[in-house]
């Protein structure tokens, strides 16, 4: 019993030994394992970053970085090296997430991602103070974070054809110096109010959404020069557009518009204007001109259309205000413009 008692004991011991030995070489085998991990990483690192300053330019006294078509889903902290860096440029790079990093390339003036696969934009982003251009059209954007209202020296904003977008917060109007602004194929169903109260805003893009109506306080955008509306389903214009004193371009091409108020008459600064493409209820022709330069015809649905069609609704009117003065049978404007005119009797 004695002997057994000391084999068992012994076995045991031998068996403890090897399971401490085999630990032992277990954990060395994952410590070797983890070292070779990081250094793998690190030479993937360098050559990421190899390659990375490789797509660094200078032009125009700017440090550029300039990717295109190339596969780059998501952007290596390495890239942190190159701190300096003043602009951005990848496009077609299937990048899908901006890093969070990004806050802290605070010598960034152009932040250009467009056309790539980015789904969301970091509140990091506020900290880019003097990021002048912010440029995200042609991604999978559904919402604009508030903290893009940190970066004041924005003068420009592309989100066009994100196609989810459909509001910006209110914050937006703190940037005192965003003057362009492209939000084209989205989900927008009115004009934000962010941008109504934009003391620099010249030039915007909302064509391609769902608006139905402008707002009457659109007159607030005082300093809009150019407007383009086209591919909604706008039906009427306010009158306070007329207002627009500084307004040179308005397309409201393929539109659901069925007059054009004649407040727009005095819209002096307007140059451009197209309403092509809209089931207006007057039918107004140009008259011919004789002038053979193709560049200098008047445009069938433009500024000279407008006039016209302006002026034959004038006439309408005041013929439909004449026949309400002079007979008591037409003081119903229903009866006036739905019915045939009755027989007046001579006596």
């Amino acid at each position: 019993m004695a002997e057994t008692a000391v084999c068992l004991g012994t076995f045991t011991a031998v068996k403890t030994l090897w399971e401490v030995r085999i630990h032992k070489i277990n954990e060395e085998l994952q410590k070797e394992k983890e070292f070779r991990q990081r250094l793998l990483l690190v030479w993937e690192e360098r050559a990421a970053l190899a390659k990375l300053k490789e797509k660094v330019i200078n032009e125009g006294g700017r440090a550029i970085l300039r990717i295109e078509e190339e596969e780059w889903k998501t952007l290596p902290s390495c890239l942190l090296k190159l701190i300096h860096l003043q602009e951005w440029q990848l496009h077609r790079t299937s990048l899908q997430k901006i890093p969070q990093f990004i806050g802290r390339f605070h010598s960034l003036v152009v932040l250009d991602l467009s056309r790539n696969a980015i789904e969301s934009v970091p509140k990091e982003i506020g900290q880019l103070t003097s990021l002048q251009e912010l440029l995200l059209s042609y991604n999978r954007i559904k919402s604009v974070p508030k903290e893009i209202s940190n970066c004041i020296s924005l003068e420009r904003l592309e989100l066009a054809v994100n196609r989810s977008i459909c509001d910006l917060p209110p914050q937006l109007s703190d940037l005192k110096k965003l003057s362009h602004i492209d939000l084209c194929m989205n989900q927008f169903t009115t004009i934000p109010p962010a941008l109504l109260n934009m003391p620099s805003l010249e030039w915007l893009d909302m064509g391609g959404n769902k608006l139905q109506e402008l707002p009457d306080a659109i007159d607030r955008m005082e300093n809009l020069h150019t407007l383009w509306l086209q591919r909604n389903e706008i039906n009427s214009l306010p009158e306070t557009i007329g207002n627009m004193k500084n307004l040179s371009t308005l397309v409201l091409s393929n539109n659901k518009l069925k007059d054009i108020p004649a407040c727009m008459k005095d819209m002096t600064n307007l140059r451009f204007v197209n309403f092509r493409d809209n089931p207006l209820e007057l039918e107004v022709t140009l008259p011919p001109c004789d002038n053979t330069d193709e560049e200098e015809q008047p445009e069938m649905f433009g500024i000279d259309f407008m006039h016209m069609y302006i002026q034959e609704s004038l006439k309408k009117t005041g013929m439909a205000l004449l026949l309400i003065l002079i007979s008591p049978q037409y003081r119903n404007v229903e009866s006036c413009t739905s019915g045939p005119p009755p027989v007046m009797n001579p006596n």
